[in-house]
């Protein structure tokens, strides 16, 4: 019991530390596995709660001290305190394997009024996965690597600066953010959706009838100029394709198509082909044209640059025995941008960001040769400008954009599109009330039967939320797919579109995906 209780203690000195002579304790048969896990995690959890109760009795109170209420005004106070709460199960969890982080991450837990059972049992949690791996692991790998060990968590505190830790912080916490997972962790769950409806409506390729007017309905691989080429020119930002072929003669032929529709420079180039904004590239100049062309093998297109400055992915639907769509969802793309401060170069403005560190590693690539570059004070810098999420644009729900005038709008456009029924139009537009009423739209493309319902990725959508939009989307397809079937719309057999997949999934990504 004595021991016990000391580990207990000792965790609130250190509990790296404690851990470490937990496991020779069990190494030397002291204390049983059991008992020395059990203490060390009741310490951690009785530290953590205490340094939470600290922060809650300082609560408000702070923000009347100068150095807070300089940095932290009331209003910014309440928008902390929405974002923890809501993420405050990430955060405990992720801070428990972040040296150095979970002092301050459990002191403003308290000052944020996180609620204490909340609280505790993200703690407990936390403790549970932490305490055992760190003990248990000590305890098999020996004295001379407990030293080890113990020997990298000081040097890790000692050479880990408030920069580097902020650093390490922002990708360990792209984690606890479900919008930056990878397709392979969150598409599961809709991949098992659509393998029901798959059952249910009479084979996966009923969804590629989706959109007989598409090529496989738009699911993938399908051609961006193709589709442009079926919609209303008034509604569409112009488009030339450039095919794939020898460079010179793409160059030669890319330029000319510039010159002969007399416009002007910067153009947005992209591959005919191809998803989440790869490959999308602002050209400045005939020089970046040419480099581009010179580079991109495939076929591309050539638009105009649209100023914006908004843009939006419309979400559309149409039953076959409808005699108007609707509008599922709009999403309001908004482009990532810094101000500069006149003193900090544009990788610190990044970095300093509490979003855009998320995506760093996208942002200093793209904009690799002015990351030194000072910023002045005032100077907005944009960081992309292609409206996709994975390259770096915020993505909100936009449903107050919705109304009967829009809809009337795109309705319209879509039935003017012989064959489509579902999909996803982006929009750039320069003035919210004129698009609003329908008369300011420029279409950038059209996307088929496999294009989400892109406000799903507002940082405030919570998970279930964006599988309830993405189960409720493709129900619509499989629906739309069956009806048209039925109708006599013929499906893509699934050999065909096994190899789409594949060729998909093997094709050679887009060499650039800047802006």
């Amino acid at each position: 019991m004595a021991l016990f209780l000391s580990l207990v203690l000792g965790t609130l000195a250190s509990e790296d530390l404690t851990c470490l002579a937990a496991a020779l304790l069990i190494q030397h048969r002291q204390i049983g596995a059991g008992a020395a896990v059990s203490a060390c995690t009741a310490g951690i959890v009785l530290g953590d709660v205490a340094l939470w109760g600290v922060g809650r009795s300082v609560g408000r109170a702070a923000l009347s001290w100068p150095w807070i209420a300089k940095r932290l005004p009331e209003k910014r106070f309440d928008e902390c305190r929405t974002w923890l709460r809501r993420r405050a199960a990430g955060a405990i969890v992720v801070s428990r394997f972040l040296p150095g982080t979970r002092t301050a991450l459990y002191l403003t837990a308290g000052m944020l009024d996180v609620p204490a059972l909340r609280f505790a049992g993200w703690s407990l949690v936390a403790a549970l996965l932490w305490t055992p791996a760190v003990v248990l692991s000590a305890r098999r790998a020996g004295l001379t690597a407990i030293a080890c060990g113990l020997a990298v968590v000081l040097g890790a505190r000692l050479v880990m600066t408030p920069e580097r830790r902020r650093r390490v912080l922002a990708r360990v916490a792209r984690w606890s953010r479900w919008e930056f997972w990878p397709m392979w962790i969150f598409y599961p769950p809709v991949a098992a959706w659509i393998a029901w409806l798959a059952l249910r409506f009479g084979g996966l390729s009923t969804m590629t009838a989706a959109n007989p007017g598409i090529a496989d309905g738009g699911t993938v691989g399908e051609s961006k100029h193709e589709i442009l080429s079926k919609l209303p020119a008034e509604w569409t930002i112009p488009f030339v394709l450039v095919g794939a072929g020898i460079a010179r003669d793409r160059i030669a032929a890319g330029s000319q198509a510039v010159r002969d529709r007399g416009w002007h420079y910067p153009v947005i180039v992209k591959p005919d082909v191809g998803e989440r904004g790869a490959g999308v590239r602002l050209a400045r100049s005939a020089a970046d044209l040419a480099e581009y062309l010179a580079k991109e093998t495939r076929a591309v297109l050539i638009q105009p640059y649209h100023p914006g400055p908004f843009e939006a992915g419309v979400f559309y639907y149409r039953l076959p025995h409808w005699s108007t769509g609707r509008i599922l969802s709009i999403t309001d793309k908004q482009f990532p941008a810094v101000v500069g401060d006149g003193c900090s170069t544009l990788e610190e403005l990044i970095w300093r960001h509490p979003r855009y560190r998320m995506q760093a590693a996208l942002f200093l690539r793209r904009h690799g040769e002015v990351r030194d570059t000072v910023v002045g004070k005032g100077e907005r810098f944009q960081l992309a400008m292609a409206g996709n999420h994975a390259q770096g644009t915020v993505f909100r729900e936009g449903r107050h954009l919705i109304t009967p005038a829009l809809e009337r709008r795109i309705d319209d456009i879509a039935r003017a599109c012989d064959g489509f029924f579902v999909g996803r139009f982006d929009v750039r537009y320069g003035n919210a009330a004129r698009f609003m009423a329908g008369d300011d739209l420029a279409i950038v493309e059209l996307n088929g039967a496999s294009a989400e319902s892109t406000n799903i990725y507002d940082p405030d959508a919570s998970l279930f939320a964006a599988y309830r939009q993405l189960f409720r989307q493709w129900s619509i397809v499989f629906a739309i797919g069956a009806a048209n079937r039925a109708a006599g719309a013929r499906t893509t057999p699934m050999r065909r579109l096994v190899a789409l997949v594949r060729a998909h999934l093997h094709a050679a990504p887009a060499f650039v995906i800047s802006d």
